[in-house]
C-alpha cells in the first residue's frame, strides 16, 4: 500500500511538473514578441533580459534561503553554473546572428532541433536511453513544427551560414537543458536561475559591446518591454522549465518545449493579426500528438 501511495504521489508530481513545463514554454514563447517590440537591437535586448531578471531572482534566492541539499556551493558547482550561463548566452546570441543570415522561420525551426541533440548527448555522455515510442513522438513533434512553419521556410545557398548557425543554436540550448537537468538533482531552482542568469549576463556584455547596438531605451515603453521580457520569459518561463527538469527527463522536457513555436504563432495571431492557415493548425495538432506520444514513451522503461 505504501509503494502504491509513493507511486501515486510520483505520478501526481510528474503531472504537475508537465503542466508547469508547458506554462514555462508559454512564457518563453513571448520572448520573440518582446524582442520584436523592443527599441534595442537583439543582443542588447538579450542582455537586458538577463540584467533586469537578476534583482527578481536575487529576491527569490534570499526569500527561499540557501537552496541546496548539502554544504554551501563549491568551486566546481560555480563552474557548472557558469557553464550553464555560457550555454544560454551562446543560445541567444548565435540565434540572433543566424537571423541576419537566414529567415526567421529557418532560424527558429533549426533552433528547435534541440530535442535531437538532448537525446544524442544524453546517450553519449550519460548513457541515458529512450524508448522507441519516445523517439516516434519526438520525430512526430518535429514534423509538426516543420508543418507549422512550412509556408515561411526557405532553402537557399545564401542562407546556408544562417542555417548552420541555427543548428549551432540548438546545440547550445540542448547543452543548457542537460546542464540544468543534471544540477537540479542537488540544487534548487532559485539557485540555478540566479547564478546561471548572472553568468549569462556577464557573457553577453562583451557580445553587446561588439555588436555596437544602443543599450539604453529612449522611452518608458521601451523599458516596460524589457522588464516584461525579463519577468515573463526569463524569471517565469525559464524558471518553470528549470523546476520541471527535476521531475521530468531532460529528453522529454526538450520535446515538450516544441510547444513554444505553436504558442508563439498563437500570440502573433492575437497581437499582430498574423493569420494562421489550415496547415499551421495541422502542424500544431501534430506537435501536440507528438509530445503526448513522447510523454507516454518517457514513462516506459527502456
Amino acid at each position: 500500500m505504501q509503494d502504491e501511495n509513493i507511486g501515486a504521489e510520483g505520478a501526481k508530481t510528474q503531472r504537475l511538473a508537465f503542466a508547469l513545463l508547458i506554462l514555462g514554454a508559454a512564457g518563453i514563447a513571448f520572448a520573440p514578441i518582446f524582442v520584436r517590440l523592443s527599441e534595442l537591437g537583439p543582443t542588447a535586448t538579450a542582455l537586458h533580459r538577463m540584467v533586469l531578471a537578476v534583482p527578481f531572482l536575487w529576491l527569490w534566492l534570499v526569500l527561499g534561503g540557501r537552496g541546496t541539499d548539502g554544504p554551501p556551493l563549491r568551486r566546481e558547482e560555480y563552474t557548472r553554473l557558469a557553464l550553464a550561463g555560457f550555454f544560454f548566452a551562446g543560445d541567444m546570441s548565435i540565434w540572433h546572428f543566424s537571423i541576419h543570415y537566414t529567415t526567421v522561420a529557418n532560424a527558429t525551426l533549426l533552433a528547435n532541433l534541440s530535442p535531437v541533440f538532448v537525446t544524442v548527448f544524453g546517450f553519449v555522455l550519460f548513457r541515458e536511453r529512450v524508448s522507441r515510442l519516445f523517439l516516434s513522438g519526438m520525430v512526430l513533434a518535429l514534423l509538426g513544427a516543420v508543418t507549422l512553419m512550412g509556408d515561411s521556410l526557405q532553402l537557399s545557398r545564401q542562407g546556408f551560414i544562417g542555417d548552420v548557425l541555427g543548428v549551432v543554436t540548438a546545440v547550445f540550448y540542448a547543452s543548457y537543458i542537460l546542464a540544468v537537468g543534471r544540477m537540479r538533482a542537488y540544487l534548487a531552482t532559485r539557485v540555478i536561475m540566479f547564478w546561471s542568469t548572472l553568468f549569462c549576463a556577464g557573457f553577453l556584455v562583451p557580445l553587446t559591446w561588439i555588436s555596437g547596438e544602443a543599450v539604453i531605451p529612449t522611452t518608458a515603453y521601451g523599458w516596460w518591454v524589457l522588464i516584461g521580457l525579463a519577468v515573463i520569459a526569463q524569471v517565469l518561463g525559464q524558471g518553470l522549465i528549470a523546476y520541471a527538469l527535476a521531475h521530468l527527463p531532460a529528453q522529454f522536457s526538450s520535446v515538450s518545449l516544441l510547444f513554444q513555436p505553436v504558442l508563439a504563432a498563437l500570440a502573433a495571431w492575437v497581437l499582430f493579426a498574423e493569420a494562421l492557415g489550415p496547415w499551421q493548425g495541422v502542424g500544431a495538432l501534430v506537435v501536440l500528438t507528438g509530445v503526448l506520444l513522447a510523454r507516454q514513451g518517457s514513462l516506459k522503461k527502456t
